[in-house]
């Protein structure tokens, strides 16, 4: 069943509210009527300051291949209702079955760093189909969009070390694993353990052997030679099976004999212990034989909180195997993205603005179409202001703290400025060219060098600045005392 799992479309890969929607939006004569959904997260994971966006690739091949095939319209066909009468009408399955996206996308490139209540896609289109994509698209976005976050701060701790993601096992399945060596590898990291990645995305694939092989053999050299015998060119030694500094004792012994046949040895890897003291120990022992190129590499329930530790414990590990707490998103499971309607059109052909209210400040939406707009100065990014394209920006653009009114900020000539958000379909063709996963990684990088240090670190980061612009501001907070009744 495994090997069949995707082997379908992927059009029901939603949630069965999205489906009853939209058979009401059909049956009201709503199906056609053009709206307007922004997707965004309202808190950074982790603590952080900054989120690294990443899945667009994913849901720009999702789109590209959307549409429900004829066994999805059979499968649909045998819902049924409360009743046990079915639950959707032949009509509104044959209309199914013709459905041709035809909705304008327009969003952040993977890669950029990013900040809540930004959109990261703005989807605009037949409300129907708008409907339908937004669980979906929060899928492929919010997981992949963590991880790379998750991975750019362990590249942030280490930023001259090798990271190698090693998680396959403990991730969330099959799709879980696969998607979050993608991002991992965005976010930061040099390679990966999971080979079918290595296939698909063209990631580089690397990896050592298991305790089980050590245990194998009768001796822990024995097993370290006939190792080295057959893979000459990849040695990294796991060291700790039994004695750690025994095992990189034997280590060296195989090393010696490996320099006797034109290789060397490549690695040793510590996964258990006391990786400070033990790394420590072992470079000496290395360098004092003539290995002083070696590589230590660490595993063993590693994060971006550990690696720092180790760092400034004097840690002498250059290569960092991460897992569990990388694939898991430990200690933050998701991101939190939401996918609100901001905008629908009315009979006269109007845009109208929408919001959603909340007891919750944080929970109250930004009605219009959105776009986000990046100042920067010499030294790097500045703020991030969000307007509706709709209303006239002049380059004296005031942008308004969306939780303190008093909180604002006046741009001028002085800074230049990028709009984020870009074309990336026009009436359901795609527009917009795929970058290479190496370019989108560099991209993370170069996005991190222009965030002050201050937004970069773990601890109480520095809140960057991103705001409304005024006429945006006071747009939303008119529709907000208008629908409460403060009109």
């Amino acid at each position: 069943m495994i090997n069949r799992l995707y082997d379908t479309s992927l059009s029901l890969l939603t949630d069965l509210y999205q489906l009853t929607m939209a058979y009401g939006y059909w049956k009201s004569g709503k199906a056609e009527q053009e709206a307007v959904f922004n997707l965004y997260f309202r808190k950074h994971p982790f603590g952080g300051g900054f989120t690294v966006a990443c899945g667009l690739s994913s849901a720009i091949s999702y789109l590209n291949e959307y549409g429900f095939s004829k066994k999805d319209i059979r499968y649909l066909g045998t819902l049924t209702g409360s009743d046990d009468q079915p639950l959707f009408e032949e009509d509104f399955l044959e209309y199914l079955r013709n459905l041709e996206f035809k909705c304008d996308v327009e969003a952040i490139a993977e890669g950029t760093v990013v900040f809540p209540n930004e959109p990261l896609l703005r989807i605009t289109g037949p409300i129907l189909q708008c409907q339908l994509l937004e669980t979906p698209l929060l899928n492929l976005i919010n997981f992949q969009t963590l991880i790379a976050t998750k991975a750019a701060r362990m590249r942030l701790v280490a930023p001259d070390d090798a990271l190698l993601e090693f998680g396959l096992r403990r991730a969330q399945g099959p799709d879980g694993g696969m998607t979050a060596s993608r991002a991992a590898y965005i976010g930061g990291f040099d390679a990966t353990s999971n080979v079918l990645a290595g296939k698909l995305y063209g990631i580089p694939v690397k990896g050592t052997h298991a305790h089980s092989w050590v245990m194998s053999f009768d001796t822990e050299l024995e097993s370290f030679e006939t190792y080295a015998r057959y893979l000459p060119n990849n040695v990294t030694l796991l060291v700790d099976t039994y004695d750690t500094i025994q095992g990189v004792k034997n280590a060296i012994i195989v090393g010696q004999q490996l320099r006797v046949r034109g290789h060397d040895l490549g690695g040793i890897r510590l996964d258990s212990g006391d990786l400070a003291y033990l790394s420590i120990e072992a470079r000496k022992i290395l360098d004092a034989a003539g290995f002083e190129k070696t590589s230590i590499v660490a595993s063993n329930d590693l994060d971006e909180h550990i690696m720092d530790s180790l760092k400034q414990q004097g840690a002498k590990i250059n290569v960092w195997g991460v897992g569990t707490k990388l694939v898991t998103a430990y200690d933050q499971p998701a991101l939190g993205g939401v996918y609100k309607l901001a905008a629908l059109k009315n009979e006269r052909g109007e845009w109208e603005n929408k919001v959603k209210l909340s007891e919750q400040t944080i929970k109250t939406s930004t009605p219009g179409i959105q776009q986000v707009r990046r100042y920067r100065n010499d030294r790097g990014f500045v703020a991030d202001m969000i307007f509706d394209v709709r209303m006239e920006v002049s380059e004296k653009a005031t942008m308004v703290d969306p939780y303190d009114f008093t909180r604002q900020r006046r741009f001028d000539t002085r800074y230049q400025s990028e709009d984020l958000l870009k074309p990336i379909f026009r009436a359901g063709k795609q527009c917009y060219e795929i970058p290479a996963i190496e370019d989108t990684k560099q991209r993370v990088q170069h996005q991190l060098s222009q965030l002050h240090e201050g937004t970069r670190r773990f601890v109480n980061p520095h809140t960057y600045p991103v705001g409304l612009e005024k006429g945006l501001f006071d747009t939303k907070t008119a529709l907000i005392l208008k629908l409460r009744g403060g009109e």
